[in-house]
């Protein structure tokens, strides 16, 4: 009986054009089908892509939409974990999640240590200082003596600045949050961050001001990465996320979430 009908969830599959995990001997897939759900592990903190929104407590972004459908095209139930790009690697490797759905940039050091989907979105650097900030006032005004730009760790923009900067001062901090809170106090000029976290400080603060630079810097694609050595869990999350660009998931979720300006849709 259980041969059986993994056969005919397996030609369901097939027709519908969506990899069956039923079949799977081992490896995530199995697993996912006997426990019934797929682990995500998110950044909560990630507006427009996985965020928590405080007010309501609610998940939601682009990244949250995706992975209820992933869920839905595996015929399991999503279970979200509380994850961050500082642990990102740690969190995979350890199998606390199954895959992570939370706009990973794929840089050269990532991909020495995980697996990614093909690119969903693409996003350069941008800059968050205050409207008062006597001295920087547009992009060119960051690279001078005595301009402190904090970055958050473990994020891409941190090698990025490094080489950017040849006078000012690259802060790094802990946390996404304390970039915000050095730019506020003072101790900092200015924070470098995406075009979705730009969104949240934009329409959370008065006192933040977008800094755009005149040509784009560093865009990176963004995707779903996993530990490596699965391929048949890389092969399905990559053929969903393939799906969801011609079927229009993907475009309907990044409209909805304000991002259709950095949605890859190729």
């Amino acid at each position: 009986m259980y041969r059986h009908a993994c056969l005919v969830t397996a030609v369901i599959a097939a027709l519908a054009g969506i990899p069956s995990f039923a079949t799977a001997s081992g490896g995530k897939l199995a697993k996912i089908r006997q426990t019934g759900e797929v682990r995500v592990c998110i950044w909560p903190d990630y507006y427009s892509i996985s965020y928590r929104n405080t007010r309501t407590g609610k998940l939601e972004g682009i990244d949250i939409d995706m992975a209820h459908e992933f869920a839905k095209d595996l015929g399991v139930q999503v279970r979200f974990i509380d994850s961050s790009f500082k642990t990102l690697v740690e969190d995979l490797l350890s199998d606390k999640c199954d895959i992570s759905m939370h706009a990973v940039a794929i840089t050269p050091d990532r991909q020495e240590k995980l697996a990614f989907t093909r690119p969903h979105l693409r996003s350069g650097i941008f800059a968050i200082t205050s409207k008062t900030n006597p001295v920087v006032k547009e992009w060119a005004d960051i690279d001078r003596d005595g301009v402190v730009v904090a970055a958050a760790a473990g994020t891409f923009m941190v090698g990025v600045m490094k080489n950017e900067l040849k006078q000012a001062r690259l802060l790094e901090v802990a946390t996404p949050e304390a970039r915000e809170q050095e730019v506020m106090s003072g101790r900092a000029d200015l924070f470098v961050t995406d075009y979705p976290f730009s969104r949240k400080m934009l329409a959370r603060h008065d006192w933040a001001k977008l800094l755009t630079p005149p040509t784009p810097l560093a865009p990176s694609p963004y995707a779903y990465a996993m530990a490596p050595g699965d391929r048949e869990w890389l092969e399905t999350a990559d053929a969903f996320v393939g799906r969801a660009k011609t079927d229009g998931r993907l475009l309907a979720a990044a409209k909805a979430n304000g991002l259709e300006a950095i949605v890859d849709l190729k």
